[in-house]
Parts: structure tokens; sequence; C-alpha cells
């Protein structure tokens, strides 16, 4: 007694079809369980596919009944010749269903590889869109911000150039409160006045809106028709079913209700009178007087026709001299153009074999020159060749060069570097050698001299003090003197390390540093000194006179 409707359809909840159950007689092989491997969505309902597959099932399976049985030699070569004809079949058969598969497999590709595309040229086009409203905001921006600054500068000039010549002007009173525009109605922020400044001024401050019991009061003032609001439902326009539906019936009449009035209206339309114009009126200005010719004689008529036919005679003697002139002046292009247009069939058939021959000449040079070219090219590719080995082995010997110079400079060093310090080893044993044997011979007479009773204890404590403070010092000095060298050793190892690794352009920033520390200096050293030498010499020149002159 009820119906429904819904927003799917009655196949969107269809579930799989009923298969019930069935018994197979005895003796029989029905075709239909032939087909048990097909399933609802998997083959069913069968398609062309499908139904071609049901055929070669049943050709296969007559094809095997008329099989021959394998009774005789004979007949098992037959068979065996069937079957290889069938597979043989099969086979051919199972290809062409291959390549549909491909074909269906490259069409869904192509397919894919154009989607991507399409999407991928959206997404770029996207991409460009959105690079170019940043862009375009960007620029408004800056266009904005530029006009900004003109109108600016603009009124800042405006305001420089009223007062030009810096003439003080007295205060206008009266033009400032009649000017809206003037600082008395809209004052500047740039010259210390804030509008918002005194905001709280203008604040509605009332016992009504701050407190509970004046809100209160403020309601129970009011009238009814301010706190109760009476709202009427508007009539609806068309007529409403019980449920709340509108009726589609009520709206067309509804329609055809409103275009009936609106044919109605303008059929009884009436087109009102053009309304005159009020301060437009019409002039009519006076014709101005026809001029009469007055009639001239027979005598004028004749002589002014004369003066005409002269006046044409030498207009055409003009254009004919004219024309003269222009052929003279062209008379080497004229002939040219005979020439070449109106020349006899001779004289064309002559032009036609010099032609050729110029073409003929001009392929043999154009031949001649690009076996010239092409000679030149492999001349210039085996010079190239020939001066790129010998720049390469050129350049190559020369690295060698400098790392032999570089390897013999650094064993000349370290001969010179084991050399010195042999002499400083052998200088410094001689050295020790001569002071044990002195130090042996004063020991041995300052005991020599103790056992004879000349020397006092005191005495050589002191020389043994000295002794050691000797031996101290050399000590001292033979360790600083070490850790000097072992300490340059180390400098000149870094050193060498840096000048391996540095450029170019770091040499040429140290020898600009050595200049601008030590050369630059003691130039301007020396030139300060010439000129405190120049600023002297008239000083001591005038002295010199002096004395001369006194002396004389």
């Amino acid at each position: 007694t009820l119906g429904t409707q819904t927003d799917y359809r009655d196949g969107e909840a269809q579930t799989d079809p009923y298969s019930p159950a069935y018994v197979i007689p005895s003796g029989s092989v029905p075709e239909l369980l032939t087909l048990a491997t097909l399933t609802w969505g998997r083959g069913l309902p069968a398609g062309l596919d499908e139904v071609e597959m049901i055929e070669r099932a049943r050709e296969k399976r007559a094809w095997e009944a008329t099989l021959p049985a394998l009774d005789s030699p004979s007949n098992i070569a037959k068979r065996r010749k069937m079957m290889d004809d069938m597979e043989r079949k099969e086979w051919a058969f199972r290809e062409q269903e291959i390549e549909k598969l491909q074909e269906v497999r490259v069409e869904v590709l192509k397919k894919l590889l154009q989607k991507r595309e399409e999407n991928q040229n959206k997404v770029d086009v996207k991409r460009l869109d959105d690079k170019w409203q940043i862009l375009q905001k960007a620029k408004e921006e800056k266009l904005k911000k530029i006009q900004h600054d003109f109108v600016l500068k603009l009124r800042k000039l405006i305001a420089k150039r009223k007062n030009v010549m810096e003439k003080w002007e007295r205060r206008d009173i009266i033009n400032e409160y009649t000017d809206f525009a003037s600082h008395m109605y809209a004052p500047l922020s740039s010259i210390g006045y804030f509008p918002d400044k005194h905001s709280e001024h203008y604040v509605v401050k009332s016992s009504f809106l701050d407190t509970f019991p004046g809100l209160c009061e403020l309601e129970t003032s009011l009238p009814d028709s301010v706190t109760q609001v009476k709202i009427i439902a508007p009539k609806p326009k068309y007529t409403v079913s019980k449920t709340g539906f509108i009726k589609r019936a009520a709206k067309l009449d509804v329609d055809l209700a409103k275009v009936h009035q609106a044919l109605l209206e303008k059929k009884n339309k009436v087109k009102e009178p053009k309304k005159p114009l009020r301060f437009l009126q019409k002039k009519e200005k006076p014709l101005p007087p026809i001029p009469v010719p007055e009639k001239p004689s027979a005598e004028e008529e004749e002589r002014e026709l004369a003066v005409i036919c002269l006046q044409k005679l030498l207009r055409g003697r003009t254009i004919q001299n004219m024309m003269f002139e222009e052929k003279e002046k062209w008379l080497d292009l004229i002939r040219e153009l005979r020439t070449t247009h109106a020349l006899q069939e001779e004289g064309q058939l002559l032009l036609k074999a010099e032609a050729e021959k110029l073409k003929a000449l001009q392929h043999q040079r154009n031949v001649h020159m690009h076996k010239l070219s092409s000679e030149e090219s492999q001349l210039a590719r085996e010079e190239g060749r020939t001066l790129a080995n010998m720049l390469d082995f050129l350049a190559k010997e020369l690295l060698r060069l400098q790392r032999e110079r570089q390897i013999h400079a650094l064993v000349m060093l370290a001969e010179r570097r084991r050399r010195m310090r042999e002499a400083e080893e052998s200088g410094r044993r001689q050295e020790e050698e001569r002071r044990r044997q002195k130090d042996d011979e004063i020991f041995r007479q300052a005991r020599e001299g103790a056992r004879r009773g000349l020397l006092h204890q005191s005495t050589i404590d002191s020389y043994l003090e000295d002794i050691i403070l000797s031996s101290t010092e050399d000590t001292a000095e033979e360790q600083a003197r070490e850790e000097v060298q072992r300490m340059a050793e180390e400098i000149n190892d870094i050193a060498y390390e840096m000048e391996s690794r540095r450029t170019r352009l770091q040499s040429e920033e140290i020898v600009a540093e050595l200049v601008y520390n030590f050369l630059i200096p003691e130039a301007d050293k020396m030139s300060s000194r010439e000129k405190v030498r120049q600023s002297q010499r008239k000083h001591i020149y005038a002295a010199h006179k002096i004395i001369h002159r006194d002396t004389e």
C-alpha cells in the first residue's frame, strides 16, 4: 500500500543470479556442463568472444569424433597427421589472439600516455598561470608603489615651488575656513596632528548602557513594538498540497497567467506622442543673392576662344618637350629594353648560348672553388693537428723542465742544509774539545795550586760557579739554536706547501700586499724627505750666502 523512491536503480542492488542444483542422468553428457567454468561477471552474460569459444569447442568435439581408431599402423599415422594439423591450427589461432591482445594493450597504453601528457600539460599550464599571477601581482604592487611615490614626490615639488622666491606671506584665515580642503578641516599627520588622538571624547557614555539597572529601565521605557517583533508569514504564490509540495499544474497556471498579462499589456499599450522640444527653435537663414553674369560681346568671346586655343597649344608643346627630354635622359634604358624584348631569333639564340656558356663557366668556377676549399680545409686540418701535437709536446716538455728544476732546487737546498749542519756540528765538536782541554788544564793547575796552598777555597768555588754558569749558558744557547732551526724548518715546509697550492690570484695578492706595505711607504718616505730637503735648501742657501758675504 506504500510506494518508495530511492536514488539507486534495481540493477545496482542485484546480486549474482541463482544457480539451482542439478542431477546428471547416467550415460548422458549434456553440452551445458562444458560451460560450468563461466560464472556471472566472468563470461556471463555471454558475449562475442564467449560465443566464438563455444563454437570452437563444438568443432573440436566434432573433430575428435572423426579421429580414426588405434587398430592399425595406417590409422595411427593418419591420426598423428590429423593431430599435428590441428595443433598447428591451434597455435596459429593462439598467435592471432596474442596479437589482438597486444594491439589492445598498445591502444590502452597509447590512451594512458595521451592522458598522462594531457594531465602534465594541465599541470604545466596551471603552474604557469600561478607563476604569471604571482608576477602580475608583484608587478601591480610595484606599479602601485611607484605611483604612490610619484604622487608623493609630485606633491612635495608642488609644495616646494609654491614659494620659490621664499617670500613671507601673511596667513589668510578667511580662505582657510572657506576652503574645506585646508588644514583647518583636514589637518595632516605630518604636521603633528592625529585625528584619533582624542577619540575617547566622542564615546557615548550613558548610565542606561553601562549598568544592568539602566538597561532594565531603558527596556521598560521602550514600547512593545520595539521589543516584541511580529512577523507576518507571506502568502504563497502557488497552491501547496497538504504534504507541503508545490504542484506542477499550479506552477504552470501561474506562469501562463504572467504571460497572458504581459501580452495584454503589450497589446493595450498606447504610443505616447513625442514631446516637443522646449529650448530648440529653428532659425531660417537668408538665401544668398544669386549673381547674374553679364553677357559678353562677340569680339570678347572670339578673343577668349583664341586665348584658350593658344594655351592648349603651349601646354601641348610643353608636354612634348618634357617627353623628348625624358626620352633623351632614359635613352640607354630604352635601348636595353629594346635589345631584351625586340631582338630577332638569332640574337636571342646568341644570348641563350652566352648565358649557357656563362652558366658552364660559373659551374666550373664553383667546382674549382669547392675543390680549393676542400684542399684548404684538409691542409688546415693537418696543420691544426700538427700544431696541436707540437704545442702539446712543448707544454709537456715545459712542465717536465719546471718539475726537474724544482726537484734540482730542492736537492740543492737539502745538500746545502746538510753541509751547513755538518759544518756546525764539526765546529761545535772542536769547540767542545777545546773547552774540555782548557777546563782540564785549569782544573789540573787549580788542584796543584791548592795542593801547594796558593789558592783558597773561595776562589775555587767562584771558579766552579763561573764554569757552571758558562756551561749552562752554552747549553741554553745550543738548545735555543736547535729550537729556532726546527721552527724555521717547519715554517719552510709550510711555506713550500703554500707555494705549491698557491694560485695566480693569490700570488698577485701577495705581490700587491708587499708593494703596498713596503714599496709604497718607502716611496712616500723618500718623497717626503725630498720635499723637506727642498724646503730646507733655500734656508741653507740663504745662510751660506750671509756667511760668505760676512767672510768676504
